[in-house]
């Protein structure tokens, strides 16, 4: 496995060149995905978290992957750029000041380490933390650029608050994204739409006196974070709903949204929901799943709201049902941008 993943992730560093590299696509007429090897490769193989997600995801996205001009073998065409860091004044949008010099200097407390819970903890995971932040920052622009859907194959991390890491997240790519637009991106307003099955904890504090960002939460009630923020609107669902009630209460999420009239749609797309989800609870379908992802992107490519997407948590054992539910995902959101 270790040796399949390594020749994935270089394969697709080959694809992109030195001049590609963090550069943004002339067009938007397929799925633009930000990626780097150190998703997968800045966590220690030990940790708890499931790393090799990332990297398996791509290699299932192969296929559909565009090559300079050799087109993709399989349509809809997807492709893939390599994100820069992110600089230190974006975190600040979201994040406090002594919280992100710590964390980049490299002296968090051992307590907030355990916090977020990438543990042991890696060399890397500075570099990793900022590159995939950097991915989020860089999908948003390319979807207020260009319109349509842009991606990061990574993130989603909202249980990071304003002064600590959290469940998995050192640093809210949601927030920050959603105040750079706001403050640097000439957008007047926007929805965060957050279908992980865990409360968006760090998103709804981050946000909440930021009255253009509106918070939405679809989640499971009796899971992660066992004590709550509260969201401008929060749908939860009691354990093992199915696909029905599910469903439903993610319409009545996307109507909130879009009764916010948003000129951008952050999607905190986590595939928890599953019913082989370990972390889960909520016993959904992945035709169910499938149904949400449409349902989303339906709604905003008829309102020409661009979308990003954030790809959120998925925890199944075993971990193929993840897979199975991220490859829909992206390969949805292709089609979908390619209706545009």
């Amino acid at each position: 496995m270790e040796e399949s993943i390594s020749q994935v992730s270089t394969l697709v560093a080959e694809e992109v060149s030195a001049e590609e590299q963090g550069a943004m696509p002339t067009s938007q007429s397929d799925l633009s995905i930000w990626y780097h090897s150190l998703y997968t490769d800045g966590i220690h193989p030990d940790a708890r978290f499931p790393r090799d997600r990332y990297v398996r995801v791509l290699e299932r996205l192969t296929p559909f992957l565009l090559d300079g001009e050799k087109p993709a073998k399989f349509e809809p065409s997807i492709e893939i750029h390599t994100p820069k860091p992110i600089q230190r004044e974006h975190l600040l949008l979201a994040h406090d000041e002594d919280y992100v010099d710590r964390f980049l200097a490299g002296n968090l407390r051992e307590k907030e380490i355990k916090r977020i819970g990438l543990t042991p903890w890696t060399d890397d995971m500075i570099q990793r933390t900022l590159l995939l932040m950097g991915g989020a920052l860089e999908a948003t622009e390319n979807a207020i650029q260009f319109g349509g859907i842009s991606a990061n194959m990574a993130g989603g991390t909202h249980h990071a608050h304003r002064g600590f890491g959290s469940g998995y997240c050192v640093f809210n790519d949601l927030a920050v994204c959603a105040l750079h637009a706001l403050n640097n991106l000439n957008v007047g307003s926007v929805a965060v739409l957050d279908l992980d099955v865990h409360q968006g904890d760090g998103t709804a504090t981050a946000l909440q006196h930021v009255d253009e960002a509106l918070t939405v939460s679809v989640h499971c009630a009796v899971n992660f974070p066992f004590r709550k923020s509260s969201s401008d609107h929060d749908l939860p669902i009691a354990a093992d709903s199915g696909d029905m009630l599910y469903l439903e209460a993610v319409e009545e999420a996307l109507d909130l949204c879009f009764d916010h009239q948003p000129e951008l749609l952050l999607f905190q797309a986590g595939v928890d929901a599953l019913a082989t989800d370990a972390l889960g609870k909520l016993n959904v379908s992945r035709l169910g799943m499938q149904r949400r992802n449409d349902m989303v992107f339906e709604r905003a490519i008829n309102a020409n709201i661009p979308v990003v997407v954030f790809m959120g948590g998925g925890y199944a054992k075993p971990l193929i049902h993840t897979i199975d539910a991220f490859e829909d995902l992206f390969t949805q959101a292709a089609r979908w941008a390619n209706r545009q």
